[in-house]
Parts: C-alpha cells; structure tokens; sequence
C-alpha cells in the first residue's frame, strides 16, 4: 500500500519567515515557535532551515523539545522553552543551554536555587490566565528576579486574531505598565500580533503557524501539501450507501474511491460528509464517515482516477480545512500522525 505524504516546501517557510520578519521591523528579532515537533512538520528540518536563513531564537514548550532540538542544531541558537522550569529539568537546561521562561514564582525559586548563573526568561500574565505570573505575583517577586539578570520578558495576547478586540489594547496597555523602564528584551507578539502593527512587536516576535503560510498571516506562502494514495475504487447504483452507519447514499451512479489514511493518522472524524479533497484544483467530496485508516471520496466526475487525492494543497488550504472540521490549523497540523510519510523540499535543513 503507498503511503500518504505530508510534504513540507522549506523554501516557502524561509520566504514566510522573512515576510514576518519585514513586518516586524528592523529593530526588533524575529524567532521562531517550533513546539510540538513544529506542528508535526519536524522541527529539526524546519529549524535547521530557519538557522540557515537568519534566526538565531527558536521556542519550544518542553525541555525534552529543547534537548532535541538542540541535537539538532548544535551550539549557538537561543533554545526557550515555554514550559519554564519544571522539576527535572536541570540537568537539560544546564548541560544542553537551554533557556527556561519561568511562569510562577515557585519556578522562579526553582532556578535560582539549583541553576542560579543560567540565564532565564519571564512570562508575565496580562489576561490569558493560561501561563505567566500575574501581576500581583509578579510585583512580589520582581526585585529580585531584575537583580539576576532575565533576557527575556514577555506575554501572549488572548485575542489578537481580531484586530478589533478590545483585549488587545488592555493587554499591552497592561504589559507595558508591568514592563516599561526595564532594561530587558520584550516579547509580546507572535503571528497575529506581529500583524496589529508596530505597538506590539517591542524587541522580539515569535511567529509559529504563520511560517507555514497558514491563519491568520493570509499573505503567506502555502507550504504544505498532504496527498492521501488511491487504495480501490468501485461502482455504486443508486440507492447504495457507503461506510459505516451509511451516512452517505448514492442518488445517481457512483464511482467511490477508498483512500488510504483516516482518523488514526489525524484525520478528524468531524470531516465526515464535509471535507472536500482534490485532484489538482478539481474538489471531489469525502462521503460516508471517516474511518480509522481510510476515507471514501466521490470521484464520479473525473475523466479518470489519480494515484493520489490532495487533501491539503493547491485547491484547499489547512484553514479551509479547518473550517470543515470545525477547529483551526493548529489542532489538524499538530493531530496528523507518525504514519504519514513526510517530505521536505528545498530549504538548507
């Protein structure tokens, strides 16, 4: 049976990271996020490649993230992780040079007592009540977190995918009142708030989904494409169903084709009935419920059937897709698993 293959254009990751890079202006750094095995894209490839083009700071969100990212890349690049300091991690951040961004106070005390020359971040809570400290913990501990020297402070914005949402204003309103006058980097933006403008870019942006040309950064460069392989297709009459609990009937002759991948490896059982596949910019529809390895498409339209059907490529991108599936791009990127083959393009990782 032939594989399904997630490929990955590197070039148009370089090129996505540049353009955010453009926007966030010449005096301020542009990261890079690559949690989760950056999105299951392989975050050594894609890293390596970003080392090659400029960036010099790349964001995990575990020290075992960090460890292996650092394999990958060796000395030299800024590694945080977003998870901060957990107990445990010592040995990780101190042999491999890792930099925590601690969360809490009790992180805080963490690091200073058994790694107290390492260099350390800070993430402050300005409204999305998921990781930092708040503003109170933080008046508390500030003295002499400032006293040991962090290279980082930042925050992460909660509604920054609406330009209009008025919780954006109050949190960098907030951020800068808990921040300004102190002489350490600032971080508050990552793809979509590079995209609010220069107010939140401050001295270091950290783009994640927007390197693969993905929402909300619209004017990126797609950069991916899974192509699911042609397992069987057969003929259906009028009034024949399809999959299990017959979901899906035939109205007219049907040429159904089964392909090979299905909710093991990422593909959302929310998509039966609704995704759309392509053979190049022809939409064929996937009828009947997604099975664990195989999907079923209706290809009764086409003069002939490829090898291969695109789930995610020229004729529907990762947010089109999302939107059937009711989520967003991060959970199906992050969702698609081991068994997909994957294949990187160009680039220098």
């Amino acid at each position: 049976m032939a594989t399904p293959t997630l490929t990955i254009d590197l070039d148009a990751v370089i090129a996505n990271w540049h353009a955010l890079d453009a926007l966030s202006g010449r005096a301020t750094e542009t990261a890079a996020v690559v949690a989760a095995d950056a999105f299951g894209l392989d975050a050594a490839r894609v890293a390596r490649a970003l080392a090659t083009a400029g960036a010099r700071r790349f964001f995990v969100a575990t020290a075992e993230e960090g460890a292996a990212l650092r394999r990958a890349l060796g000395p030299g690049p800024e590694i945080l992780l977003l998870s901060g300091h957990m107990a445990g991690d010592g040995w990780a951040i101190r042999d491999l040079a890792l930099t925590p961004v601690l969360v809490s106070a009790e992180q805080l005390a963490r690091h200073l007592e058994t790694l107290p020359e390492a260099p350390f971040g800070l993430h402050l809570d300005t409204g999305l009540n998921r990781l930092g400290m708040e503003p109170a913990e933080w008046a508390e501990v500030a003295a002499i977190a400032l006293d040991r020297g962090p290279v980082l402070l930042m925050s992460e914005l909660a509604a920054a995918g609406d330009p209009a949402d008025p919780m954006n204003a109050g949190q960098l309103a907030l951020f800068r009142a808990l921040t300004d006058g102190i002489p350490v980097a600032r971080s508050l933006a990552a793809t979509a708030g590079i995209l609010l403008g220069r107010d939140y870019h401050f001295d270091l942006t950290r783009p994640g989904m927007g390197l693969y040309g993905a929402a909300p950064f619209a004017a990126g460069r797609p950069a991916l494409r899974l192509s699911l392989p042609v397992i069987q297709t057969r003929e259906l009459e009028p009034g024949e169903a399809v999959g299990e609990g017959c979901t899906w009937t035939a109205a007219i002759p049907a040429r159904i084709a089964t392909l090979a991948a299905g909710h093991a490896d990422g593909i959302l059982r929310s998509l039966s009935n609704r995704a759309t596949l392509h053979a190049g910019r022809v939409p064929c529809p996937l009828v009947g419920r997604v099975a664990m390895d195989t999907v079923t498409v209706d290809v009764t339209h086409l003069p002939a059937v490829p090898d291969t059907l695109d789930l995610i490529g020229p004729g529907q991108d990762i947010d089109a897709l999302a939107a059937a599936a009711g989520t967003n791009g991060r959970e199906i990127l992050a969702g698609l698993g081991p068994r997909l083959g994957r294949q990187h393009l160009g680039g220098a990782g």
